[in-house]
């Protein structure tokens, strides 16, 4: 064949999402503002994201910029997320969940040049001004500060936008920030070739159509807000119905009332909703998936869903590798109560043991996944990314098993982060701010089983001589530094912590209840 007659290759070609999906089904509903609220058909919505988009513009924002967005879930921040789609900012997500303190770390860290945020957080936005070095403007969804801007100016801006940039699939969509395991924050990036690949997988695995409707109930800020249903749902043509959060009542007329066929949520949120008095009488007859996420969940919250005739089933998914990674066919739901499944399409995964052999069925190891729905790396952290990412495969730090059939379970961590109420807590990160509290020698944060949250954390605390600990008082400095799931449920006082035989405190020996006294 002569180098002429040679179609070039785009494998670095990526699309504006929205815009196809308005020309395909343009009066279709592709988001609903909460239950019964406003119905936005996908050429509405992508006129608003477009208006977004010429707004950022306008503001002077560009390919590559971060824009970091301090809200709630609501409307605007779901076009925030498109509108990076379509012009190449980053989008860099902060969790409302975390302390001002760990905040500033953050945004530091990004170097924004815009923040947006919603009246829930005007507060804390305000404590942190003094260190908004790199942002040049404020918005606010709401009622703007002095000196900010009100988001409502982008309604007059145009529906149509134009001189799009060229986006690569290698080029970032947002930015996740988690704890490390050195104490400080580390954001992974999920590129726009992370955000589609995962996309693909779970529609062509999940068998996601465009009659299919899902709450967004998740935070946004976490991965799984909008990558585990809205991005496959916009995807297809399916319907998103936003929720600003987890409400019980408003779950169950969802489920009941709202059309819904497709439910996520983590344990926590399963159990209080077995709880509720409406859950002996609720129709769950509509829902067609049923999915936990962001820990084990335990087996009497699955069978109760069973004994309802639902196929409830353990989803599998982490920041960097962007949300959705296996599936477990219904029939086998019930006989493989502990599994996650399979590998969704365009996936490997393998199962080492501490030489970085692969292991044989029935044989523990640490789980590594390689895909292109996996983060290439965290935001401006080498070492991490060196770390983390090993010829091509995501180390996850979770210990698995792979039976002779090719189902897999997810046993635990190999590392010592632990998971309350859906979020990870990174031990290291805790215990860097206990040790700044005047009074400690040593400190260790372990997790421990709880009925509702899963794992809770429990200090580990060695005084220096002399010290008079209240416990009140670190309480309290812990309060003004770390996100309230990160805060231990317990202290423990010890004249020493144990030690391993090279010194490192022995934190299989502190989690023992008759190991330590």
């Amino acid at each position: 064949m002569s180098e002429t007659n040679v179609i070039p290759q785009t494998s670095h070609y990526t699309t504006d999402w929205l815009d196809k999906r308005a020309k395909l089904t343009p009066d279709h509903v592709g988001l609903v503002e909460g239950l019964g609220g406003p119905e936005i058909t996908f050429r509405e919505w992508n006129a608003r994201v477009n208006r977004t988009a010429n707004y950022l513009r306008s503001l002077g924002v560009e390919k590559g910029d971060r824009v970091s967005v301090y809200a709630s879930n609501c409307p605007e921040y779901v076009d925030l997320f498109w509108a990076a789609g379509k012009i190449g900012f980053i989008l860099h997500n902060l969790n409302w969940r975390l302390t001002v303190h760990e905040l500033r770390q953050i945004v530091a860290d990004a170097e924004p040049v815009v923040l947006i945020y919603s009246d829930d957080w005007s507060e804390q936005v305000d404590e942190l001004r003094p260190s908004f070095d790199t942002i040049r403007d404020v918005v606010a969804f709401g009622d703007p500060g002095p000196g900010d801007r009100p988001f409502s100016e982008r309604d007059g801006f145009s529906d149509e936008l134009t001189d799009l940039p060229e986006l690569e699939m290698d080029d970032i969509w947002g930015i996740y920030y988690t704890g490390g395991t050195t104490g400080l924050p580390k954001g992974a990036f999920l590129t726009h070739g992370n955000v589609t690949w995962n996309s693909v997988n779970t529609i062509t695995s999940w068998g996601i159509t465009a009659q299919h409707v899902a709450p967004l109930q998740l935070p946004f800020f976490h991965i799984g807000g909008p990558n585990i249903f809205m991005v496959p749902l916009v995807h297809v043509g399916g319907t998103t119905i936003l929720c600003e959060g987890f409400d019980l009542d408003e779950s169950y007329d969802l489920i009941e009332k709202g059309g819904i066929t497709h439910y996520v949520a983590v344990p926590t949120m399963y159990q209080m909703l077995q709880a509720h008095p409406r859950w002996e009488e609720a129709d769950f007859s509509k829902l067609a998936l049923v999915i936990s996420g962001g820990a084990p969940c335990p087996l009497p919250i699955m069978e109760k869903f069973w004994d309802r005739g639902i196929d409830f089933k353990m989803g599998y998914g982490l920041t960097e590798a962007a949300g959705n990674n296996f599936w477990l066919p219904a029939d086998r739901v019930r006989d493989k109560t502990t599994s996650v499944g399979f590998p969704i399409f365009h996936i490997d995964m393998k199962i080492i043991d501490e030489a970085g052999n692969e292991v044989g069925p029935g044989e523990a190891g640490e789980l590594l996944i390689r895909g292109p729905h996996v983060t290439p790396g965290y935001w401006r952290r080498p070492e991490a990314t060196a770390e983390t990412i090993k010829d091509g495969w995501l180390w996850t730090g979770d210990l698995a098993i792979k039976d002779d059939e090719g189902f897999f379970t997810i046993k635990g961590r190999s590392k010592d982060m632990f998971i309350s109420g859906g979020e990870n807590v990174y031990p290291a990160e805790v215990e860097s701010v206990m040790l700044s509290y005047e009074g400690l020698a040593e400190a260790a944060l372990i997790g421990v089983p709880d009925e509702v949250w899963g794992e809770v954390g429990k200090a580990c605390l060695v005084r220096a001589s002399g010290w008079e600990f209240c416990e009140d008082a670190f309480m309290n400095y812990l309060g003004e530094r770390l996100a309230k799931y990160k805060l231990p449920r317990t202290i423990v006082l010890l004249d020493e912590l144990p030690k391993t035989a090279i010194g490192k405190i022995d934190k299989k020996l502190l989690a023992d209840p008759g190991g330590v006294s």
